[in-house]
Formats: structure tokens, sequence, C-alpha cells
């Protein structure tokens, strides 16, 4: 596919595409789906709105009673464009690091960004120095744009990989601070005249081998996904307000709180942690009308007994991992909510199986969303039929473009975007959810490496060597647990669990931690010396625990509990 011309004089982006005959195959397929040449999204997601609804309709809000409208939202998207260009010299091109948890700031710095032709590299406030500093390695930000609570991980990251990333605060009191350089400009940008295929958004994978992949989202693929799914799914309208619990950073939050509400001149609510009950409970007193979660959120509200708290929802929307028929079954029947599942990826933005209302099928994922087909593939490529289970294939307006990544011949089969995912779909087109097709944990919406983990657990002092699977685990789907040798002498008891517990926490985003430990004489090796990790899934899968381990497992504490953010 042929490229527009771009507006970006920093060619980076352009110049680290995956090569063409390596990409899926692209389609537009529906009306919706035709763009011009020239196309900025950020026109889209802000002037437009206020040009069609005026500037006085509410955009963001927060819990604490903060309220941005459409107007203000705008202006501020402006400054923080004008800083970019006028303060920091930020020529269309040039990638911009974005690290925050969810409030206004963030969604202004992620506005400003795309219309003075830069390209946001969102990154999770979560991430620590050693998961940061391979994205800003691959990346090359000259500019990061940091919530001046979470500087110190971004500074450590910029000081080892990349010295002339410039590290700007939002949200603090020097007068450097975005916010105050902000309150200096006009709030009035001329958006940079963006080709409709140059990139918009550059967002890492997780990082399951240490190395995350980064993917690369151009300015039509943004709205492409409100055109396939926020349309024509949620209906959005200026009487919604959205919440959702997955942070900007995942495309997944970035399409429910910013590109779904602002094209409908809807209202997001930004919150920057909450636990399942506290969830409800805004749901309640904030009046939201669409919720999008987890699962493993869902799964809590109706243990704990809050789910009278969503009564008032018009919608909630499920994502992340597979919603278990269950838990949709007890949401219809205790308040007639019929959750809308899907699936989706980082490498194609957002969701692209699906369904809503009646059309949905209890049990099933969904059906390909307008714009998209899918099918089951085996493991030489080839479609299978109607109840064969095999690896779920898509091909739809967007797809797998990763940043200069020999990766990208994993992904991408004969033209389809290969998910890793296993399912099998029935005679009406329908798509079930089997399991992931890969060593991945996937705990709570988060697919978390194992390597990754035993790399962290090895660097505590007292630890030999470790091994890391996944545990079938009801409320999260999986969580990850750590088989660990112990230099001689060392006690594997309840304070050694948590004490490894607590390194890796320190050494990774806290989600990655080890929810259950065991303590082991030695791991079981191969002759090759090989880790032999299906015996260790085995022994996670058996009830009786061998005479020569010790298992800890993790003990909810309120100090310890994980917001459901955190669990996104």
């Amino acid at each position: 596919m042929s490229l527009s011309p771009s507006a970006h004089l920093d060619t980076f982006t352009r110049d680290h595409l995956p090569p063409a005959e390596l990409w899926p195959t692209i389609e537009f397929t529906t009306p919706e789906l035709q763009y011009p040449d020239r196309l900025n999204a950020a026109t889209e997601l802000i002037d437009r709105p206020v040009h069609e609804h005026g500037p006085d309709l509410p955009a963001l809000r927060t819990p604490d009673g903060e309220t941005w409208s459409y107007g203000l939202l705008r202006c501020r998207a402006n400054q923080v464009a004008q800083v970019l260009t006028e303060d920091l010299g930020l020529v269309p091109g040039q990638r911009v690091l974005l690290r925050s948890p969810n409030n206004p700031w963030a969604v202004a710095a992620w506005l400003g960004v795309l219309k003075a032709g830069g390209v946001a590299v969102t990154t999770m406030a979560a991430l620590r120095a050693r998961e940061l500093a391979p994205i800003v390695e691959r990346t090359r930000p000259s500019v990061a744009l940091v919530d001046h609570r979470f500087t110190e991980e971004i500074e450590t990251a910029r000081n080892s990989s990349l010295p002339s990333m410039a590290v700007i605060t939002h949200g603090g009191l020097g007068p450097d601070d975005l916010v105050a350089r902000a309150a200096a400009k006009s709030g009035e940008f001329t958006n940079v005249p963006t080709a409709a295929d140059d990139v918009a958004l550059l967002g890492p994978t997780s990082g399951s081998t240490g190395v995350p992949k980064i993917t690369m989202h151009f300015h039509r693929d943004v709205l492409s996904i409100d055109h396939t799914f926020g349309r024509p799914l949620l209906g959005l309208g200026p009487g919604d307000t959205v919440a959702c619990s997955a942070p900007l950073a995942f495309t997944f939050g970035l399409g429910m709180l910013v590109v779904f509400p602002l094209r409908a001149g809807a209202c997001a609510l930004l919150t920057e942690s909450a636990t399942p009950p506290q969830l409800a409970e805004l749901v309640e007193r904030q009046g939201i009308t669409v919720l999008a979660t987890a699962p493993t959120a869902y799964k809590a509200i109706l243990r704990d007994g809050h789910e009278h708290r969503l009564a008032r929802l018009r919608i909630a929307v499920s994502a992340g991992e597979h919603l278990p028929q269950t838990t949709w079954e007890q949401l219809r029947d205790r308040l007639g909510l019929r959750v809308i599942d899907g699936i989706g990826a980082t490498e194609l933005l957002h969701i692209f199986i699906s369904a809503a209302g009646d059309d949905i099928r209890p049990g099933a994922t969904g059906r390909p969303l307008p714009g998209y087909r899918a099918t089951i593939l085996d493991l030489d490529g080839r479609e299978l039929g109607p109840g064969e289970p095999g690896r779920l294939a898509v091909i739809g307006p967007v797809g797998c473009r990763y940043l200069d990544d020999p990766r990208q011949f994993d992904y991408v089969v004969d033209g389809w975007n290969v998910t890793g995912d296993l399912f099998y779909r029935d005679g009406d087109g329908y798509f079930f959810y089997q399991a992931r097709t890969d060593a991945m944990i996937v705990s709570s919406g988060y697919n978390i490496g194992g390597p990754e983990v035993e790399a962290a657990i090895d660097t505590h002092p007292d630890v030999i060597e470790s091994g890391v699977v996944a545990k079938p685990d009801p409320e999260r789907g999986s969580i990850v647990c750590a088989f660990v040798v112990l230099r001689d002498g060392v006690p594997g008891d309840a304070a050694k669990a948590r004490e490894i517990q607590d390194h890796v926490k320190h050494v990774l985003a806290p989600y990655k931690y080890p929810r259950e430990v065991r303590f082991c004489e030695a791991l079981p090796r191969n002759t090759s010396g090989k880790l032999q990790r299906f015996v260790l899934r085995r022994l996670v899968t058996d009830e009786e625990i061998t005479a020569d381990e010790k298992t800890v497992t993790d003990e909810k504490t309120a100090d310890d509990e994980h917001t459901v953010a955190d669990e996104q």
C-alpha cells in the first residue's frame, strides 16, 4: 500500500515502518472508513466537537469535582502544542513520551502532541526505569511530558538511555512546569496538516521478553476504532458519562476515555486509581452511564455485593481477558445488564470482535465488527471450519506494524493478524475463546512474561534461581506463580516470600509480582539443562504439595490490594 506524502520533517517513524511486504492486509470496507489524504486526528477529536457541540459541554471530570469543558480542553491542548513547538522546538514527526495516571492534563498533553504533528509514545505510570529504558532507547523521544509525581523512574531511564531527552513535568509548582508554561500561551494553534497515514501513536506492548514491541498507529487508525466499535456498539452522546479503569497508556483506555467520548460529545470521568468497590461507588455517585473494565473487576463487584451500584448503567463493556459466561449471566440476571464482551489487541489498537444488545450470544466473544473479517487458522496457516479450534486471525482497517522489529514475521501470516489466541467459531459466525496459544501469563487483563519476572526474582540476593508459570485463578483468570530456590540456610517462609514479592514490585511494575511463591530444593531441568516448565505447570494444577516443596500464597491485605488500574 502506497503512503501519502508525509508532513513529518523528522522521518524517524516512516523510516522504521516494517517493509511493505510484511504488513498485514489493510481494508476499508465501509463508507465511514474512507478518509482524506490529509488528516490530523486531534482536529476530529477536539476541534470539531467544539464547533458541533459548543465550548461549554463537559468533556472531562474527576472524582474530586474538577471539570474541563470542551472549550477548556481545546485551549489546554493548543497551549501544550505551543509549548512543544515554541519553547521546546518540536518539529513534526518527533516523538513525545507521555507518563501519567489518568487526569485531564494527560489528555491535553496527548491531544497537544497530535496537534503539533508529533508522535505520542504512551507509557504507564506504573512502569519502572528498567521497563522504560528500552522504550526510550527504541522510540528516541525528544521530550517527555511527565506527571510531577512520576519523574524519578523516567529520569533514571533518560540518564541511562537518552540524555538528550528533555523531561517536562506537569502538575508541579515550578516555573518550568507544563502548566505554568501553558498559562503563558494564547491557546490558539493551527494544527499541523498531517497525512492520514502519518504515525500518530507508538504504543508499547507488555514487553514480556524484556524487549517490548512498539506498535505504530496512524492518524486514521485513531478514528477507525470509533467507526468500528465506538459508534456502532456504544452509541455515545452528550448525555453520557464514561468511566474506564484502564490507563490511558493502554489503547483500551485511550479509546474508552478519549477517542469515543470526545467524538460523540460525551464526558469522561478520569480516575487515577480505584479498587473494584471504589469503582462501583463512583459509578453510582457520579452518574456514570457507560462503564468499561476487566472481568476481574466485575467478578469482585459481584463477590462483594456491590452490583446494585451499577443499576444506572446504560452500557457495560468488558475487555482485557475472557469474560466468563457465569459472570455475564449474573450481571444480566441481577441487573438486566447485558455486558458487551470483546477482544482487541495493542497491535490492532482496540476491539475487533464483539457484540451488543440482542446480537450478544452468551458464552461467545462476538462476531467481527463492521470493517473487520476474521477466521481460524491451523498451525500451517490453513483456514478451519466451524467448531474447529485454532489460531484467531483478523483483517481490518488497522493492523500490526511493529517499529523496526523482526517479530513482525510472527504476528502477520499471509496478510492476517494472528493474535496468539485460540478460538473456534460456530456456524453463525460467532467466535468462542478457548485459551492463549503462547506461554504468556494473562492475569486480570495484563500480559505478563514469565522470563521477565524470573529475571527480577533472580536479582534478590537470597535467590539461586526461579521458574515462573501461570496458575489458574477463579478471580483473575490466572496468577503468577513462582518456584524459588534459595541459598543454603535461608528459610523459605512467609516472611521471605513477602520479601521476594516486594523486591519484584520495586524492579518491575507492581502488577507483575508473583502472587504465589513456592520454595523448592531444585527446579526440574532436562539433560541439556533447560527448565521444564511443563513440570511446573503440572505442579500448580495439583492440589497435593510434595514434601520437598513449601508454598506461600499471597494474602490480601489493605496495603497490598491492587487498584483496578493496576490490574487492567
